[in-house]
């Protein structure tokens, strides 16, 4: 079982890290901290969203509209640390 619960913990831990520092970054675009025509970061940000958006576009299918505020991004996180946290061991122990 732990040929199996390692990668997957990675996999999730790694999805766990690229989502903090997507949300951080939005926080910081956001706030005018960053500045996405700068090329290091819009190639970040642009690289970032390419990356996640296959995980929110489900996500914001069954959410309700609050254009705004997009709670796709909080919803993935939410899953990510109950799947690498409570579902995962408990499943394979």
């Amino acid at each position: 079982m732990m040929a199996i619960y390692g990668p997957l913990r990675l996999v999730l831990d790694v999805a766990y890290f690229v989502m903090i520092v997507h949300i951080i970054m939005s926080w910081l675009i956001s706030f005018q901290v960053l500045n996405v025509y700068q090329p290091i970061v819009g190639q970040i940000w642009v690289g970032l969203n390419k990356l996640l958006e296959p995980i929110y576009a489900p996500i914001r299918r069954v959410l309700p509209n609050t254009r705004p505020l997009d709670l796709a991004p909080l919803v993935a996180f939410i899953l990510v640390i109950s799947l690498r946290d409570y579902i995962l061991p408990a499943v394979l122990l």
